[in-house]
């Protein structure tokens, strides 16, 4: 079986970042029966009027929500890296963020903040929270997620330093487990410039300012 979940259209964007909503129909098709098991074993019933058309709908709801494996981050970063003589600390905050938990498969949520200093390169601002999209839409942890942002920005833009401060509400601990619905986990990382402490802290302070 063929397994590439997207079917590309002639007006894809360049960087590969379109709206996903044709797939490989023998995926859908494996799936859609995985999750017709999975219904039953549960203890409904797929052929009621409100379940038919459910395991389809739930095959292509997870292929989008796990798209990110399909993109590659780097190239969505090198389609737009232009030379520039500007060494400040660039900041995109706020950057919505949408995951799934990798060892119970529920959502976490929230937000992330990227900062880098370059180093005769900047990056068009969208392709920031592009990549960040890129590796939420996996199965994954928030400490990994983290990092691995972090780390696509450092090896191809090759900054004076990159900083990334994510926090996220997990719905395996709201919904299960210890159910505290209002803990929030806050994760960081850095290299670079971002290991001194001044420039950390410019960072940390301008992600918890607000424009008035």
């Amino acid at each position: 079986m063929d397994n590439t979940r997207h079917i590309p259209d002639r007006d894809d964007d360049i960087d590969g970042y379109e709206k996903i909503d044709r797939y490989n129909p023998d995926l859908i098709d494996s799936l859609k029966g995985h999750y017709h098991e999975v219904l039953k074993l549960i203890g409904e019933h797929p052929g009621r009027e409100g379940l038919l058309k459910t395991p389809e709908r739930m095959a292509k709801a997870m292929l989008y929500l796990t798209h990110g494996y399909d993109l590659n981050a780097e190239e969505i970063l090198k389609s737009a890296m232009f030379k520039e003589d500007y060494s400040q600390m660039v900041v995109v905050k706020d950057i919505e963020v949408y995951s799934m938990c990798e060892h119970h498969m529920l959502p976490f949520l929230g937000k992330a903040h990227v900062a880098y200093i370059p180093n005769g390169y900047v990056v068009g601002l969208s392709k920031i929270p592009r990549i960040v999209d890129v590796f939420a839409r996996r199965l994954q942890v928030q400490e990994r997620l983290t990092n691995e942002i972090r780390d696509c920005i450092q090896q191809t833009l090759n900054p004076i330093g990159v900083g990334v401060v994510i926090e996220c509400r997990h719905m395996c601990m709201s919904m299960r487990g210890v159910q505290k619905q209002n803990s929030v986990t806050t994760t960081s990382a850095f290299t670079g410039a971002f290991l001194q402490d001044k420039t950390r802290t410019e960072f940390l302070n301008l992600i918890s300012s607000r424009l008035s």
